[in-house]
């Protein structure tokens, strides 16, 4: 049995988890937290979570996470069959994960732990990139009602778990309202919260957010 190592406060954690349940594969969770630690680089080189535990050995990063449980795991397909289309939901999901959540990411203090205040030229260099972002996301995703057409894909488990998060930071740190700008997203998310597997990974989750304040000390 394959064992899905992090913290369900993670989204990234929680992308990988709705796949395993959505997939139907049997897998055991590990809590595990990011850390440097030999021990932990010996099983993921960056020391980040998720990561996989399987008979061959560890699987780090995201991405090929979700790639893996595709290629070995029974249940229904989230990529399209065909190679144009599965290339086209990669690239909904690196615009979403590059563009931006990562660079929200530099304001996750001021918007979620109650640090100081984001520099003015962070936030300059952050509203550019997720700018552009928004902009691919117009572009190339389709929100009908799935990034990628009427099909679920992973694409949209990514989205799930990163566009709220790029949205509470543009609100709080930016002034900007994020959803605006891209029409249809809001409805996805809410179309996604309805299916049972989002249910169980976020209220898992909610669980989870008191046991990562205890853990990294944050009040």
């Amino acid at each position: 049995m394959i064992k899905l190592h992090g913290f369900p406060a993670s989204n990234y954690f929680n992308m990988v988890k709705l796949a395993l349940i959505e997939k139907g594969a049997a897998y055991e969770d590990v809590r595990v937290f990011t850390s440097q630690s030999d021990d932990m680089l010996a099983k993921s080189a960056m020391g980040k979570v998720p990561f996989l535990e399987t008979e061959q050995g560890f699987v780090s990063e995201t991405a090929v996470i979700l790639d893996y449980i595709e290629d070995t795991q029974p249940g229904p397909s989230f990529y399209p069959a065909d190679p144009f289309g599965k290339a086209r939901v990669r690239e909904l999901i690196k615009y979403t994960e590059l563009y931006l959540e990562l660079p929200a990411r530099r304001c996750y203090g001021e918007a979620f732990f109650g640090a100081g205040p984001t520099p003015d030229y962070t936030k300059a260099e952050v509203r550019t990139v997720m700018e552009r972002g928004v902009g691919a996301l117009r572009r190339q995703a389709d929100f009908a009602p799935y990034l990628f057409g009427d099909s679920i894909s992973y694409a949209d488990f990514v989205f799930l778990y990163t566009f709220p998060m790029a949205t509470s930071v543009a609100k709080k740190v930016l002034d900007w309202d994020l959803s605006a700008e891209l029409p249809g997203a809001d409805a996805l998310v809410e179309t996604l919260k309805t299916r049972p597997a989002v249910q169980t990974v976020d209220e898992d989750a909610r669980v989870g957010q008191q046991e990562f304040r205890d853990y990294y000390g944050i009040k």
